[in-house]
C-alpha cells in the first residue's frame, strides 16, 4: 500500500515567507500571504500550491517591463516588487551618468496603478531625482509624450495595458521617450536584485515631487490637434473599453473642432474591473460589440476603439457590406497609404510580424522601409521615423513626439482620414479595394493558443525547430530561425521562427506580455489578380487562409 504524504511548506520557504510579510508595506497583500501561510502550515493543499506560486521566482524585468497579477509574494504585482523596480531602474539611471533631472511617472486607472506610482516618485526623489508624478491616471502615450516635453531623462508608466482585470505592470522609459531594449533591460534586472538583498524599509525615499496634470494634457492635446482636421462631416462612435481614454479625447475634440463623439456609454469612464468585457482588449471577440450596435443605430461612418490605456486604436467599419473591426494590418496599411499619399518624407517600419504590403508600397513611392523585431521599443528607435505600427493594433503616427505607439495622436489621423474619404464620396472599405488592386490583396490572420502550463509554448517551438514544414499551400517555403546568431535576417535575436513564401509569410514566437504561443499568417495575391477579380481573391485567399492556419497547428503539434 502506498503512502501519501501531505503537501506542506520547505522550512526555506516559510522563512522566504516570513521575511517578506516583514518588509510589505501594504496591509492587503501581507493579510493575504499571512492568511495563506496559517492555511498551508495547517494542511492545506490549495494554500501550500498558492504560496508556492507566488515565491516560485521573482518577476523577470524584460524589455516590456514587469506585468503579472496583483497579489503577494515575488512572482505577483505588488508594491514590494515595485519599490524593488523603482530602485533599481534608480540605481541603473544613476550608474548611466543620470544623476539628478527629472523623471515622469504615470499611470493607469488598473488596481493599486495610483500607489505604484506614488512609490515609485518617493523613491526616484529619495535617489536624487525630481518626481513629476501625474495627479490623476492618463493614457501611457502622455506619459511617453511627456518625458520630452519636461525634457526628463526618464519615465515610468504603471500600466498593464490590455490584460485581464487582475494584472497590473510597469514600463520604463529613457530619456529620448523610447522603451528599453535589450542589454538595458538585463542591466536594470541586476540592479533590481541587488536592491532586493535589503528590505524595501531601506530603500531612501524623497519627498522631491512635482505634480503634473492640465498643463501636460494641453500640450498634448495641442500637438495631436495639428494632426487632424475641424469641421469634418464624420459621424462616430468612441469606447474607451472602460480605460483612461476618454478625458483626453474629449479635449481633443473640443481643441480640434471634431465632431462630438457618439459614446459607448457603459465603457467610457475607468473601471479597473472592465465589467462588460472578457479581456479589455478591442482584439478580443466581442470586445467592441457595443460600439458597433451604437454604430449600427446611428448610422455611423467609423467606430474608433482605445484600449485600456490608450496606446492602442481599433478601427470598425463597414467593409464589403457589413460592419466589422479592420485588422491591425488593414488600419496600419490604410495609415501607411495615407501618410504615403500626403508625401511624409521619412522611414516607414512595421515589425517583422505584421503584413509585408507596407513594404511593397513604400518601395513603390520610393520611400525607405525598414522590418524590425516585435515591438515598439524597436520600431520607435529606427532612424528618421515618419510613420511606423505593428499588427496588434499599434500605431506611431507622431514619431517626433512621441516614438512609441498611441491610440489618440492615431485618432486623429483616422478621423482626419475619413474625412477627407466621405468629402471625396468614397469610404474606408473602397480606399482598401484601390490598396489591394494596386498592391495586390493581403490577407493576415493569426493562429493564437492561450497556455496555463508555459512549457506548451516552448514544445511547440521545439517541435517546429526541429521538423519546420518545407511547403506551405503547396509551395515552398524558406525557414528562418530569428534565434540563431548570423540567421541572415538581418534582425537581432529573438525566439522566433519565419517561413517565408511567393504567396506566403508566417511568423511564429511566445508572447512578450500574455501566456500566449502567437502564429502570424499571411497569405497574398499578385496585383494583376486582384485588380482583374478582387471579390474573387477575397474568397480564394481566405479559404487559402484556413487551410493554412491548419498546417501550421500541425506544425506546431498543436
Amino acid at each position: 500500500m502506498t503512502t501519501t504524504h501531505p503537501k506542506e511548506l520547505s522550512s526555506e520557504l516559510i522563512a522566504e515567507v516570513q521575511s517578506w510579510l516583514n518588509q510589505d508595506p501594504d496591509d492587503v497583500t501581507r493579510t493575504e500571504l499571512s492568511e495563506l501561510l496559517d492555511r498551508a502550515q495547517s494542511g492545506d493543499g490549495q494554500a501550500v500550491d498558492a504560496v508556492q506560486s507566488a515565491f516560485s521566482g521573482p518577476l523577470t524585468f524584460g524589455t516590456a517591463g514587469l506585468r503579472a497579477a496583483l497579489g503577494p509574494g515575488p512572482s505577483r504585482m505588488n508594491r514590494v516588487v515595485v519599490q524593488r523596480a523603482a530602485a533599481g531602474f534608480a540605481a541603473w539611471l544613476r550608474a548611466h551618468g543620470e544623476k539628478e533631472g527629472s523623471v515622469v511617472i504615470g499611470f493607469d486607472a488598473r488596481h493599486n496603478s495610483d500607489v505604484f506610482a506614488h512609490d515609485t516618485a518617493e523613491i526616484m526623489a529619495g535617489a536624487g531625482f525630481h518626481a513629476l508624478l501625474a495627479d490623476s491616471p492618463i493614457p501611457t502615450p502622455v506619459t511617453a509624450f511627456a518625458i520630452k516635453h519636461y525634457g526628463a531623462v526618464a519615465g515610468v508608466m504603471v500600466t498593464a495595458s490590455h490584460n485581464p482585470p487582475a494584472d497590473n505592470g510597469y514600463k520604463v522609459y529613457l530619456g529620448d521617450g523610447s522603451q528599453i531594449v535589450p542589454p538595458t533591460d538585463t542591466e536594470i534586472a541586476h540592479e533590481i536584485e541587488v536592491v532586493s538583498s535589503n528590505p524595501v524599509g531601506t530603500i531612501p525615499r524623497g519627498d522631491d515631487i512635482e505634480l503634473i496634470g492640465d498643463d501636460l494634457i494641453d500640450a498634448y492635446v495641442a500637438r495631436a490637434a495639428e494632426l487632424t482636421a475641424a469641421n469634418q462631416d464624420v459621424t462616430w462612435v468612441y469606447t474607451a473599453m472602460h480605460g483612461v481614454g476618454t478625458r483626453v479625447v474629449r479635449r481633443l475634440v473640443d481643441k480640434a473642432g471634431l465632431p462630438t463623439f457618439i459614446g459607448v456609454t457603459e465603457q467610457l469612464d475607468p473601471d479597473p474591473d472592465f465589467p462588460t468585457v472578457a479581456f479589455p482588449n478591442p482584439e478580443e471577440p466581442g470586445a467592441i460589440d457595443l460600439a458597433i450596435a451604437q454604430a449600427r443605430t446611428h448610422g455611423a461612418d467609423v467606430v474608433i476603439a482605445s484600449d485600456p490605456d490608450a496606446d492602442r486604436c481599433a478601427v470598425a467599419a463597414v467593409i464589403d457590406g457589413d460592419w466589422r473591426m479592420l485588422t491591425g494590418d488593414e488600419l496600419g496599411t490604410l495609415l501607411g497609404d495615407d501618410a504615403l499619399r500626403r508625401g511624409l518624407d521619412g522611414v516607414y517600419a512595421n515589425s517583422v510580424v505584421s503584413s509585408t504590403c507596407l513594404g511593397r508600397m513604400a518601395k513603390a513611392a520610393g520611400r525607405e522601409h525598414r522590418t524590425t523585431l516585435t515591438g515598439f521599443k524597436w520600431i520607435g528607435r529606427v532612424p528618421g521615423l515618419v510613420f511606423g505600427y505593428e499588427e496588434a493594433i499599434g500605431y506611431c503616427c507622431d514619431p517626433s513626439r512621441v516614438p512609441d505607439k498611441d491610440g489618440i495622436t492615431a485618432l486623429a489621423t483616422i478621423m482626419r482620414l475619413v474625412g477627407d474619404l466621405k468629402a471625396s464620396h468614397t469610404t474606408i472599405s473602397e480606399r482598401l479595394d484601390e490598396i489591394w488592386a494596386t498592391y495586390g490583396l493581403h490577407r493576415t490572420s493569426q493562429l493564437a493558443v492561450r497556455v496555463t502550463d508555459m512549457s506548451i509554448i516552448s514544445d511547440a517551438m521545439d517541435t517546429l525547430r526541429n521538423q519546420p514544414p518545407s511547403t506551405l499551400l503547396d509551395s515552398p517555403v524558406d525557414v528562418c530561425d530569428l534565434n540563431e546568431p548570423g540567421n541572415g535576417s538581418g534582425l537581432p535575436q529573438q525566439n522566433a521562427i519565419e517561413l517565408t513564401g511567393a504567396r506566403v509569410h508566417v511568423v511564429a514566437r511566445p508572447s512578450g506580455t500574455e501566456p500566449k504561443l502567437k502564429c502570424y499568417l499571411e497569405v497574398r495575391a499578385t496585383p494583376e489578380e486582384s485588380a482583374a477579380n478582387l471579390p474573387g481573391v477575397k474568397a480564394r485567399l481566405d479559404t487559402q487562409m484556413v487551410a493554412l492556419r491548419e498546417e501550421m497547428a500541425k506544425a506546431l503539434g498543436m
